[in-house]
């Protein structure tokens, strides 16, 4: 009995395409399918994430400035164009330098590029009477309430609903990292449970970019980054980045997936960044 009623679970959970979503949170269901997840490129990170970001999940990568947030989110998304699969970036405050883009890998004839407004990303650019609406779309009250960088957000929320509803992308990747921590507070959670049910049960993997967690389904991942960059050169004006170690901490409610890795970015010359294993527990 208890067989057939699983098995019947199963069953009503594929035909509304929501297996991937409920399942994955119960360890005894857990999909060990490597379609159920997008590769980030990187051989050692994805051994520990056994095999990439999840599909069908709201998922996070987070850190401080230089810690190679942007960097990973790029190899990502390279690492899915070289496979075929269109990839979205909502860029919130036009921060994306595509030569970079090129330099992982990527084929720019897969990218979707939604470029937002460049706006001051300081928290004292925030207007305090910001309240967000809606489906993450600011509702109007006055016309002194309207600020840059809340207009900013609401317009990079809206874009990444509509994206999502869209279909048809293996990454969708939302660029929150020069967004004050103060805005980022102000949106509603509910903003991210609306995410989440627009992706669950789809083949798309859907990232934020953020400097500190914000949300993230149960079946997603929080990757948070911290970055340490050393220098060569004596003076000011002859000093250049000779490298960077990144320690990537991975969060998940999968246990075995949990722990920290460290990796190495070579980024003297001008070419996408190697990552090297350093450690892994």
């Amino acid at each position: 009995m208890a067989k057939t009623a699983l098995a019947t679970l199963e069953s009503a959970l594929r035909d509304h395409k929501l297996d991937r979503t409920l399942t994955t949170a119960l360890p005894s269901l857990e999909r060990a399918d490597p379609a159920a997840f997008v590769p980030t490129g990187l051989e050692a990170l994805d051994a520990h994430l056994r095999s990439g970001m999840p599909r069908g999940h709201l998922s996070e990568i987070v850190g401080p400035r230089s810690s190679g947030r942007t960097t990973l989110a790029l190899q990502l998304m390279a690492a899915a164009t070289r496979e075929g699969e269109l990839v979205a970036l909502i860029d919130t405050f036009d921060r994306l330098d595509v030569a970079s883009m090129a330099a992982a890998g990527a084929d720019l004839s897969r990218v979707l590029w939604v470029r937002g407004q460049a706006v001051s990303k300081t928290e004292s650019a925030v207007d305090p009477r910001w309240v967000p609406g809606e489906g993450g779309v600011r509702n109007v009250r006055s016309a002194a309430a309207e600020g840059l960088v809340e207009r900013a957000i609401d317009r990079a929320l809206k874009a990444f609903n509509l994206v999502l509803q869209a279909g048809g992308f293996g990454i969708v990747a939302l660029d929150l990292a020069d967004a004050p921590r103060v805005a980022l507070q102000r949106i509603p959670f509910t903003t991210w449970l609306r995410v989440q049910r627009a992706v669950e049960g789809s083949d798309t993997a859907c990232v934020l970019l953020a400097p500190e967690p914000v949300s993230r389904s149960s079946g997603g991942l929080t990757l948070s980054l911290t970055g340490r960059t050393t220098w060569e050169g004596t003076t000011d004006r002859s000093r250049r980045v000779a490298g960077s170690d990144v320690d990537v901490r991975v969060v998940s409610p999968r246990r075995r997936v949990d722990g920290q890795l460290r990796v190495g970015a070579a980024t003297r010359e001008d070419r996408a960044p190697e990552y090297i294993t350093r450690e892994a527990c």
